[in-house]
């Protein structure tokens, strides 16, 4: 796992691949802008994707994570190389870890923007509305990225501070489905796995493929990542991974099949 590390000056720069003695750190979760817009690992290393619009959130979790007295950080945009399919596999299977070994996640709601009153007020039905309709709700990754850190603090697009995953742990409930409890403390053995399918049945992914790989971490299970092998098939092998791997537990092939094949009302009826 690789990091970021502020310097004195406020610039930052790759730290080695880490495997043992992590340090403290903070990690961004984010929907992602136009691809030639991110900041990516290439561009760090040739110190370059500075005019990228996507730089100035690295920036933002560089600054707010030295306010919280850290002086590293983790962005997926730019700390994983993509080009090495070995270690973008790794990094997948990894994420959910990740996000949940992190000191603090600063949720980046790129599509919201609240008047300094609006913020103080979160009772306010304006806040209310414009917290709910945040595009990060409705991607595939960001569910782990909610459920596995302890600390979740959400972020305005003009970087104000809205709230955190206790404060809003209301408004999150209502707008996902989750129950309380799951946010409170994400446990795989206290929800069901038909239950955990049905929290991921609406959201969307830009590889297909990755509506499947982005509940790799909520079952706690690992799979070889085969991009363009389509959703359905993605689907089917996590299906029997998880059927393999969590003996005892009880999921529904036709809830499974159901998502694979796209549907997203599904409703349990058992």
């Amino acid at each position: 796992m690789r990091l970021l590390e502020r310097d004195s000056n406020g610039e930052f720069s790759l730290t080695k691949d880490l495997v043992n003695n992590l340090p403290a750190y903070a990690i961004l979760s984010h929907t992602w802008g136009e691809d030639d817009q991110e900041v990516t690992f290439r561009d760090l290393t040739e110190r370059s994707g500075k005019s990228k619009a996507g730089y100035q959130k690295i920036r933002f979790c560089g600054e707010q994570a030295a306010r919280d007295g850290l002086r590293y950080f983790w962005v997926d945009t730019c700390c994983i190389n993509k080009s090495d399919a070995a270690e973008l596999q790794k990094s997948i299977n990894s994420m959910f870890r990740w996000y949940k070994n992190a000191v603090k996640c600063y949720v980046y709601l790129s599509d919201i923007s609240m008047p300094d009153d609006k913020v103080k007020s979160q009772s306010n039905i304006d806040f209310e509305s414009a917290f709910r309709t945040a595009k990060w709700f409705t991607r595939g990754w960001t569910l782990q990225e909610l459920l596995a850190p302890y600390s979740v603090e959400f972020f305005s697009a003009d970087y104000k501070r809205l709230g955190d995953k206790v404060s809003l742990e209301c408004l999150i409930h209502e707008r996902t489905g989750i129950p309380v409890e799951a946010l409170q403390g994400y446990d795989p053995t206290k929800f069901s796995i038909n239950e955990c399918v049905l929290w991921a049945a609406k959201r969307e992914t830009k590889y297909e493929e990755d509506v499947a790989y982005s509940l790799l971490g909520i079952f706690g299970v690992f799979l070889p990542l085969i991009y363009g092998e389509g959703r359905e098939n993605a689907f089917s092998r996590l299906y029997e991974e998880v059927k393999r791997t969590l003996k005892g537990r009880s999921l529904s092939y036709t809830l499974f099949s159901s998502i694979r094949n796209g549907h997203k009302d599904y409703k349990m009826t058992d």
